[in-house]
């Protein structure tokens, strides 16, 4: 079997188990945020911290429960790393250093997973597991639960009530991520993935030094890493570790975890709204940029541009030669459309177009399918913004799912479209302009400038993968970047609560003859359209001066 029949046979599973989840567990979502029944241990949380779930919430008080939870949450991981060097379990290791525990603490919060530091060589039991593993779990949970509060915006009328975000935050966390992630914890133990608590062990003899290895919860921390579309691994060579990845039917196991959640929150939203046809909508647009990228991908990867690459079928440099070429650029596409930000290969070593085409995925906002919860509230989003442009048009007040899209809604869908790109503009300008942080990059040209603006819009939106050619752990790096992570992740949700407040508090408005269908193929092209532009119009210069200069050059 040829290596492109491989993966596009790789593919075609993929979307086949992706096809047979998506009704069952979109369904069981919608039942999951829309039951008014707690479950017993979710009382006992509840009394734990103080909350009454059945206190509904309008979007200030939902949005300062999102805030205070989370500044918590860097808090406790932040000092938890701080004072690593005393705690059991550590396996010798001393604290993170205060720039770099800041770093991770943001990026493991805010749903990113950026690392610039080696796992297996900084990080200890106590820490990976009950600081990391937990908010891979968590973070994951906040994002569904702003998705589910602006559905409920759409869905609700006459009303400023967007439920309660604990009982949303408990419910992701005890219904949805932890009963999945246990059972695919399981099928990767299975495949080889290890899960234990050893110490660290010499495993060889190589070039006058010893190789030595520590073990650790690696299996049920790669299962909730892509789950959750979080994406931080145990190893520093993440999914491309046989620790964590052992096989190919694990790598693809691996990239169906990654997808099945955001792609089936679009039947979730359906259900919730009550027309699973505005569901297809949505997931259509999904799966048309998720075919198209990683078709193009695929493309730009087994091309042949020399004798090397023809006796190599594709350019396989960086590639994980256990998955091939197709399975590492599934992999790549899945993972930069998501919020996830594992690698089972180094996207420095794509080609420049491959290279190109793994920031363009980060760049659209992380929407097709997105990260958990922030993909679909991103779509939604993109959705308001193309049916004002349909509006104007026609010279017709826009309206989506029965709700007028006036000045105030479209006032905050620009402002959620545009804080992301000025974020990692701004920040790119700054770092290429400034000496030190230069220093950082291993190439310099087009390739090094794409190393600095990969960072900063892997950052910025949330994604966590690096090009795999820059020295992130420095005072600078660790600092911007985590600030990106904080102000890429919070304030958009700022944006989104308050529109689902917004359209919560309008009555709904009666279909008629001039109402623009969304649920129609029409909506569909036009919202994939607006999305491509939008995004190139804002990203194509810097992107020129990138992987375009590279991929044309070579």
């Amino acid at each position: 079997m040829g290596p492109v029949l491989a993966g596009v046979l790789q593919l075609l599973a993929l979307m086949a188990a992706l096809a047979l989840a998506y009704v069952p567990l979109g369904n069981y979502m919608a039942r999951v945020y829309s039951s008014d029944k707690h479950w017993r241990v979710e009382k006992w949380i509840y009394q734990g911290i103080g909350a009454n779930p059945d206190t509904e919430m309008r979007w200030p008080a939902y949005l300062r429960g999102v805030l205070a939870f989370s500044v918590i949450g860097v808090l406790f991981l932040y000092l938890l790393m701080r004072l690593q060097g005393v705690l059991p379990g550590s396996l010798g290791f001393a604290a993170i250093d205060p720039d770099q525990a800041f770093n991770t603490a943001v990026s493991f919060v805010t749903n990113t997973n950026w690392q610039s530091y080696y796992g297996e060589q900084a990080m200890g039991h106590v820490v990976q597991t009950a600081g990391l593993a937990v908010q891979n779990f968590v973070s994951a949970a906040v994002g569904i639960a702003v998705a589910v509060a602006l559905v409920r915006g759409f869905a609700r009328s006459r009303t400023g009530e967007l439920g309660n975000f604990w009982s949303d935050l408990v419910r992701g966390v005890t219904r949805i991520l932890l009963p999945v992630a246990v059972v695919a914890a399981l099928v990767l133990v299975a495949c080889g993935a290890i899960q234990n608590f050893s110490g660290i062990h010499e495993v060889g003899q190589f070039m006058g030094g010893s190789q030595q290895w520590n073990g650790g919860a690696v299996a049920s921390q790669e299962a909730i890493k892509e789950l959750g579309t979080n994406g931080g691994g145990y190893f520093n060579a993440n999914s491309a570790h046989p620790f964590e990845n052992p096989t190919p039917f694990s790598n693809l196991f691996e990239i169906f975890l990654i997808l099945v959640i955001p792609f089936a929150l679009t039947r979730t939203f359906g259900v919730m709204v009550g027309s699973v046809k505005q569901g297809y909508a949505i997931l259509a647009t999904m799966a048309t940029i998720w075919i198209g990228f990683t078709a193009l991908m695929m493309w730009t990867e087994f091309a042949h541009h020399g004798p090397a690459f023809d006796i190599a079928g594709g350019a396989t440099e960086g590639k994980e030669v256990r998955f091939g070429v197709g399975a590492s650029s599934i992999f790549a596409t899945a993972t930069t459309l998501t919020s996830t930000g594992a690698v089972d290969s180094f996207h420095s070593s794509f080609t420049g177009l491959g290279g190109g085409i793994t920031m363009l995925g980060m760049m659209l906002g992380e929407i097709a399918p997105g990260g958990t919860g922030s993909g679909l509230y991103g779509m939604l989003i993109m959705a308001i913004i193309a049916v004002f442009i349909a509006g104007l048009m026609v010279g017709r007040t826009p309206e989506y799912l029965g709700k007028k899209i006036g000045t105030r809604e479209i006032k905050l869908a620009a402002c959620y479209i545009l804080i992301t790109p000025a974020l990692v503009l701004v920040f790119t300008a700054f770092a290429m302009a400034l000496p030190t942080p230069a220093d950082s990059m291993t190439n310099s040209g087009a390739h090094g400038f794409s190393e600095i603006l990969y960072a900063y819009t892997s950052a910025s939106n949330n994604n966590g993968s690096a090009f795999a050619g820059l020295n992130a752990d420095t005072q600078w790096f660790n600092s911007t970047l985590g600030l990106a992570m904080l102000l890429g992740r919070f304030l958009p949700m700022v944006f989104v609560l308050a529109l689902a407040g917004s359209l919560a508090e309008q009555k709904p408005v009666p279909v008629t003859a001039g109402t623009l269908r969304t649920e129609k193929p029409l909506f569909t092209g036009l919202l994939v359209g607006a999305i491509l532009i939008i995004t190139g119009l804002t990203y194509f210069p810097a992107l020129a001066l990138g992987p375009l200069a590279e991929g044309l050059a070579s």
